[in-house]
């Protein structure tokens, strides 16, 4: 199967992707020739995407440890990365859960294609996690975040503890594969907010209950509630 991958790889011209998965294959593969082999790639970039590929400190270490570091590595980790937290000037970390939703939804940003400068950066949350429970349509990788304002009941602390963890995941799990949108420039103070909204408001829809047609079960996956959040979990 990961024959097939590299090949059809390898035919779409996509050396970057396809030595990410050969270094996944060969853990002796040399870092130096396959950083060379990415910024080789993509030889017309402009600086802010050659930046991109080059890994720092934090990145660095997740990868010499498989994503797996030790307790005192990992903890060396969130601290360094507690102190790229930017808090919002006016002490608040709800905002408006309706623009949080349109966040939530959106892929704008970061892409070849994305080249109106003008345009906000989506999330791109629903690529990774259930968030409303009438969209159909989301990703598994990230937990299930349908109810998690009821799960957490709504509790200020918890809506401080998203807000760190939107903004930079690494300051609360080490090696997490969620991307630091705060720190790296993705979203800004006011969209982390307004995503904070759209799973701690009451009023959003992922804390409301789907309606079920009068005589039918729900049977849709992904039924289980988020689990609660916990800072260093």
């Amino acid at each position: 199967m990961r024959r097939l991958l590299l090949l059809t790889l390898a035919s779409l011209g996509l050396a970057a992707a396809a030595t990410i998965v050969i270094a996944e294959q060969n853990s002796m593969v040399n870092e130096r020739q396959m950083r060379r082999t990415l910024r080789l790639a993509f030889p017309s970039t402009s600086g802010d995407w050659q930046s991109r590929l080059v890994p720092d400190a934090t990145m660095a270490t997740c990868s010499e440890w498989g994503n797996q570091p030790p307790k005192e590595v990992a903890d060396i980790i969130k601290k360094r990365e507690a102190r790229r937290i930017v808090l919002p000037k006016d002490g608040t970390f709800i905002g408006d859960w309706r623009r949080g939703e349109a966040i939530a939804q959106s892929g704008y940003g970061l892409r070849f294609t994305d080249t109106d400068t003008k345009r906000p950066h989506g999330g791109n949350c629903y690529a990774c996690h259930e968030l409303s429970p009438t969209e159909v349509s989301f990703g598994t990788l990230g937990v299930s975040l349908k109810g998690f304002g009821l799960t957490h009941k709504f509790q200020p602390e918890s809506a401080r503890l998203v807000y760190e963890k939107i903004y930079n995941s690494q300051a609360i799990v080490a090696c997490s594969t969620m991307p630091r949108f705060g720190t790296n420039g993705i979203l800004t103070v006011e969209q982390i907010k307004d995503l904070v909204a759209y799973l701690m408001d009451p009023a959003s829809p992922v804390n409301k209950a789907p309606e079920i047609p009068s005589g039918k079960a729900a049977t849709r996956s992904g039924s289980q509630p988020p689990p609660r959040l916990q800072p260093g979990k």
